[in-house]
């Protein structure tokens, strides 16, 4: 097995599972210190073994790739994987419109977030990195936006498309976390709460509505907030009118996201099936952090399907042309 493609396999899948995010970087530095060995530079074990980013684990990989079997390693993360591929619905994706780069709280460069969709066959991804209130996540300021759209700008090609993106945070009142003007010019506006997820019934749901109302939102992001399993604990959901805020989203074209990280399932069950009723569109997202994440879809897709949900009324099953007709929506 060729060893830089096992070392850049294990990082992949240890970013799906969301194990530790130092053990995928760990495996892709490792994968990046031999990229430009040639086989006689590999074989050398002496000399490997005291290069920069070699640790333990990967030079074992390394040894046990050149001897021409699949490492064990590699063999227990592809089994633990054994994730199903949901159904047509999956394969009806056509793209992901909520994704984080380094730029602000994701693990690896735009380059290689866009090398992994075009590798899942996306046709398109929208990078959405934090918005500046949201500190810990590194949020991007106005300026730093600026500058990513400029490197956004020069990403697509034969057949792909990186979409310029957001997610903005929801203040409390329900305005949002970024210039008016700026939003404008992305092609991709996620909303979500990150704070104050237990604010009292009333006051959530005229921030969710307002949110789901302003011209500027495409998708809801993370509608409820919860964490239902995962390193981070657990978290209940937030209390709000789903009705109210759903009705505002219908109404104003907005898409419900069906957020696909399992330790979020969010929204939902029954939430999906009251947007559902409602009459809005849905956005199944990876809300990926890392490339190993961008295959989290099957699980939205799962979601989604076993909720009854239309591909008609995923937006993210639409071919590039129509998302951008939508996106250029009357506000």
């Amino acid at each position: 097995m060729n060893p830089h493609d096992a070392l850049t396999e294990i990082a992949t899948l240890l970013e799906r599972e969301r194990s530790s995010r130092y053990k995928s970087k760990a495996f892709r530095a490792a994968a990046d210190a031999i990229a430009e060995l040639t086989d006689e530079q590999l074989r050398d074990a002496a000399s490997l073994r005291r290069r920069k980013g070699i640790g333990d684990s990967s030079f074992a990989v390394i040894q046990e790739a050149l001897a021409g079997n699949v490492p064990a390693y590699l063999s227990d993360l592809r089994e633990r994987a054994g994730v199903p591929v949901a159904s047509g619905l999956r394969a009806k994706l056509r793209g992901d419109l909520h994704s984080h780069s380094e730029w602000s709280d994701g693990l690896t460069s735009i380059d290689l977030m866009v090398a992994a969709a075009r590798s899942l066959g996306h046709e398109y991804l929208a990078l959405t990195d934090h918005s500046p209130r949201l500190r810990v996540a590194n949020g991007l300021s106005p300026q730093r936006l600026r500058a990513q759209l400029k490197v956004v700008a020069g990403m697509s090609g034969d057949g792909f498309t990186l979409l310029s993106g957001i997610e903005v945070d929801i203040l409390d009142d329900g305005s949002l976390d970024q210039e008016p003007d700026l939003l404008d010019e992305l092609d991709i506006v996620v909303a979500s709460a990150h704070s104050k997820l237990r604010m009292e019934r009333g006051p959530m749901t005229r921030r969710l509505v307002a949110a789901a109302s302003d011209p500027r939102v495409d998708v809801l992001g993370h509608v409820t907030g919860r964490l239902v399993e995962g390193s981070r604990g657990t978290r209940p959901q937030s209390t709000f009118d789903a009705g109210a805020v759903f009705e505002a989203c219908a109404a104003h074209g907005v898409a419900v996201e069906i957020n696909s990280r399992p330790e979020r399932q969010d929204p939902p069950d029954e939430l999906i099936a009251m947007a559902l009723r409602s009459g809005c569109l849905f956005s199944i997202d990876s809300d990926a952090h890392a490339p190993g994440q961008l295959s989290l879809l099957d699980h939205g897709a799962a979601r989604a399907e076993n909720a009854g949900v239309p591909a008609d009324r995923i937006v993210t099953t639409w071919p590039l042309d129509r998302l951008r007709e939508w996106t250029s929506r009357p506000r």
